[in-house]
C-alpha cells in the first residue's frame, strides 16, 4: 500500500472526488504550462512516477506534504493548485 492512500471504512462523498479529479486537473495544467514531464516533476519531490500521475487524476488522495512538494517543483504557489 502506498504512503498517499489511508484506507477508509467509507469512500469520500461524489462532490469530493469530483473536487479531487478538479485538483489534479490543475496540477496538471500547472506543470504542461511550465514544460515539464510527470517523471521530472515525481524526481524532483522525490515520489514514485505511479503514484504522482495517480493525484493528477483523481484517484489518490495526496498528503498536505505532498501537495507542497508538487507545488515546489513545479514553481507556483500551492493555492494555484487547489483554488
Amino acid at each position: 500500500m502506498s504512503v498517499e492512500h489511508v484506507p477508509r471504512s467509507t469512500p469520500p462523498p461524489e462532490w469530493a472526488l469530483a473536487r479531487r479529479r478538479q485538483i489534479g486537473d490543475q496540477i496538471r495544467a500547472a506543470r504542461l504550462h511550465a514544460n515539464l514531464t510527470q517523471e521530472a516533476v515525481a524526481n524532483a519531490i522525490p515520489m514514485d512516477r505511479a503514484t504522482y500521475i495517480r493525484i493528477e487524476q483523481g484517484q489518490a488522495s495526496p498528503l498536505l506534504d505532498s501537495l507542497i512538494l508538487i507545488a515546489d517543483a513545479i514553481g507556483v504557489p500551492l493555492a494555484e493548485l487547489v483554488k
